[in-house]
C-alpha cells in the first residue's frame, strides 16, 4: 500500500460491544419466548388431556341377602263389607243407627215408609179373600154335583165340569197366596238390618228423604266387620314362587309411626296380572283395637330375603345395549370394564343381580352411553351408598 493512501475507518471499541450486547439479548429473548411458547403448548395439552377423560362416580354394591326385607304397599279391607240399599220405593220414615256405632247381627239401621206398597199388600190381602171364597163356593157346588152323580142325577161330563171349576179356584188361591207373600217379603225389606255384626261405617240418608230402586242410587247404610282385616299386596313376579301360604309379614301405617302389626299371608290371585305384571296376594291381620280402618294405605314388609352370590345395585347402573344388559366396573389400572349381567329382580329403584357381579366391583353409577371397554376414566371421591 502507498504511505500517501488513506487509513480505513475503524469502529469505535464500545460500539462493538453495544452490537455484541444487542445480538445476545436479542437471542435470550427468542429463545426465551420459544420455551414459553412451548411450556404453554404442553400445558394447554395436559390440560385438554385431563378434560378428555370421563369423570365417574362409583356407587356401592351391597350383598342382596344383608338387604332389607320385601316391602310393598298394600290396601286394607274389612273382613266382611256391606252397603245396604232401598229395595223398596217410599220415603226415610227414621234411622236408629249412626256411623260408628258397632250392630249387632240383625239391628234395624232404618225404616223406610211405603204407602203405596202397603196399598197394593191391602188389595192382595183383598183379592186372595176374594179366591178363598170362590174356593169354597166351588168346593161346595162340586160336592153336591158329586152327589147328584152316585144316583145318576146329572152326567159325569157336567160333574167334571164343577170339579175342573174348583181346581181352577184352588189355583187362584194359591196364587194370591203366592202375590201376597211377594208383597210382604218386599214390606220386610223396608226396615234395613245390618247383615253381620260389625261396624256402622255409612249413613247417606235423613228422614223425609226420598229412596228408590231406580238405577244410579246410593247405599243408605254400610256395615263392615273389622275385628280381622284383609290386605291385598301386588308383589312383582320374580317373587310370586315365595308367596305360599302362612308366610309372615309386618305391617306398618302413616297414621301409627314406629307400631308393627302382624299379618299372615292366607292367599294368592293365582294368575300374573298381563297389564301390571304384578302377583295379587291376600293377607289377614287382628284389628281388636280398630287400629287397622278399612280402605287405608299400608307398608307390608315380607319376611323374603335373597341369599346366594346375588348383590343389589341401584337401577342407574345398568347400560342397555345390543349385547344385553351389562355393568360398567373400574379396574386397579382405572379403565373401564364392561360385565354383561343377569338381572334376578327387579325391585324399582334397585335390582338384584343374580349372576356377573360380587361385593368386591367398583360399579359406575349412571355411566355416560359412550363409555367404551378399556376407557381410562378419573374417579368422582368415594363410592356412593
Amino acid at each position: 500500500m502507498s504511505p500517501d493512501a488513506p487509513a480505513s475507518p475503524t469502529a469505535p471499541r464500545g460500539l462493538r460491544t453495544a452490537g455484541i450486547v444487542a445480538a445476545c439479548v436479542a437471542v435470550t429473548i427468542v429463545a426465551t419466548g420459544g420455551i414459553s411458547r412451548a411450556h404453554d403448548r404442553d400445558a394447554a395439552q395436559r390440560w385438554s388431556d385431563a378434560r378428555a377423560v370421563p369423570t365417574v362416580q362409583l356407587v356401592a354394591v351391597d350383598g342382596a341377602g344383608a338387604a332389607d326385607a320385601l316391602t310393598l304397599p298394600g290396601t286394607l279391607q274389612a273382613w266382611n263389607a256391606a252397603k245396604l240399599y232401598a229395595r223398596v220405593n217410599g220415603y226415610m220414615k227414621s234411622w236408629s243407627r249412626d256411623i260408628g256405632d258397632r250392630v249387632p247381627a240383625g239391628a234395624a239401621l232404618g225404616l223406610i215408609d211405603t204407602p203405596e206398597l202397603d196399598q197394593q199388600i191391602a188389595q192382595a190381602r183383598a183379592d186372595l179373600a176374594s179366591a178363598k171364597a170362590g174356593a169354597e163356593l166351588a168346593q161346595s157346588t162340586a160336592d153336591r154335583w158329586n152327589d147328584l152323580l152316585s144316583t145318576a142325577s146329572v152326567s159325569r161330563q157336567e160333574a167334571d165340569e164343577k170339579n175342573g171349576a174348583l181346581a181352577a179356584r184352588r189355583a187362584a188361591v194359591l196364587a194370591a197366596e203366592a202375590n201376597l207373600g211377594r208383597l210382604l217379603a218386599m214390606k220386610s225389606f223396608a226396615t234395613l238390618r245390618a247383615p253381620f255384626a260389625g261396624t256402622v261405617t255409612l249413613r247417606s240418608v235423613d228422614i223425609g228423604d226420598l229412596v228408590g230402586t231406580g238405577s244410579g242410587q246410593q247405599p243408605l247404610f254400610a256395615v263392615a266387620d273389622t275385628r280381622k282385616v284383609r290386605v291385598y299386596v301386588n308383589v312383582p313376579q320374580g317373587y310370586a314362587a315365595e308367596m305360599k301360604p302362612g308366610l309372615t309379614a309386618e305391617l306398618s301405617l302413616p297414621d301409627y309411626p314406629g307400631r308393627r302389626f302382624p299379618a299372615r299371608l292366607i292367599g294368592n290371585s293365582g294368575a300374573i296380572d298381563g297389564r301390571t305384571g304384578a302377583f295379587q296376594v291376600q293377607l289377614a291381620a287382628d284389628n281388636a283395637d280398630g287400629a287397622l280402618k278399612p280402605g287405608g294405605y299400608a307398608q307390608v314388609r315380607f319376611d323374603v330375603r335373597d341369599g346366594g352370590d346375588a348383590v343389589r345395585v341401584p337401577a342407574s347402573a345398568l347400560l342397555f345395549r345390543a349385547e344385553g344388559t351389562q355393568v360398567a366396573l373400574v379396574d386397579a389400572d382405572g379403565r373401564v370394564r364392561l360385565r354383561p349381567v343377569t338381572i334376578g329382580r327387579d325391585l324399582g329403584q334397585s335390582v338384584i343381580i343374580a349372576a356377573g357381579l360380587t361385593a368386591r366391583d367398583k360399579v359406575v353409577d349412571n355411566p355416560p352411553d359412550s363409555l367404551a371397554e378399556g376407557e381410562k376414566v378419573r374417579l368422582l371421591g368415594p363410592a356412593r351408598g
